[in-house]
């Protein structure tokens, strides 16, 4: 005999207007957040690669962050930051912090459960006036190229107001796009740079799709985050790619998931 109880008609009611009010409410933050965007360079270092304008600093320390989620329970989760030199690509400093997340994953809103996990190492280090404060902030997750135009890096940008580039491992269907689709575009296309602007069905230009190491057959997805422009973004993940992920989410992802063994 089952003992289970299937949800009563009034739970899954209570559960259903819950999650409408919750998105109500993101959608008026996510609105909010982003009126305060910048979809342009507004920093003041500049590229190693780019000639001497003034006296501005060179870029030196990029920071990468991820969250590695528990197999066990997936509510778990270790978010982990770390800072990179970007002269030696060694690390200069990592932090991380294993939490329990009680906000649900809901489709659009990913930022609200995973941002402020990564906002609070940052705070922490800002805090502390650590002399690796990144410069420019890499984020496993998408920034315009996001349903709303507003993606996990977009949020963390604008809250921790800093220089941010979204890097996505997959697309997700925006304005036509479709991962399929821009995969068989890149493999078509002839050029060495291995770049395929993502151009939706309103004309509007998403982000880019990369391979972004030779012998790649899987693209990243870049695109704006916050105070950067798109073709800065891309030059920057170029000079951050030994394999496929830049080197800074890569290690946010390596030793995020290292510490969650290691709590186990």
């Amino acid at each position: 005999m089952n003992d289970a109880k299937e949800p009563s008609s009034s739970n899954s009611n209570f559960s259903n207007e819950f999650q409408s009010s919750q998105q109500m409410d993101w959608l008026r933050v996510q609105d909010s957040l982003k009126g305060k965007l910048i979809t342009e360079d507004d920093f003041k270092w500049r590229l190693p690669t780019r000639e001497k304008e003034g006296s501005c600093e060179i870029l030196k320390y990029v920071g990468g962050v991820d969250l590695s989620f528990s197999k066990d329970d997936s509510s778990i989760a270790c978010g982990t930051l770390v800072v990179l030199d970007l002269t030696t690509h060694k690390v200069v400093y990592e932090d991380s912090s294993i939490v329990r997340l009680h906000i649900p994953y809901l489709p659009g809103f990913l930022a609200f459960r995973e941002a402020p996990v990564l906002l609070e190492l940052l705070d922490k280090m800002k805090n502390n006036a650590h002399c690796f404060y990144p410069q420019l902030l890499m984020v496993d997750g998408n920034g315009l190229l996001h349903p709303r135009g507003f993606g996990l890096a977009c949020h963390i940008g604008v809250l921790a107001d800093l220089p941010t580039v979204g890097v996505g491992k997959n697309l997700h269907h925006v304005d036509g796009l479709t991962q399929s689709t821009v995969r068989e575009l890149l493999q078509a296309a002839d050029s060495p740079k291995h770049v395929l602007l993502l151009i939706g069905d309103s004309g509007c230009t998403w982000g880019v799709a990369m391979r972004s190491s030779e012998g790649s057959l899987k693209p990243i997805f870049i695109s704006v985050g916050h105070r950067i422009s798109l073709a800065t973004a891309i030059e920057i993940v170029r000079m951050t790619c030994r394999f496929r992920v830049p080197e800074p989410i890569r290690q946010a992802d390596i030793r995020s998931r290292e510490r969650l063994r290691n709590n186990q």
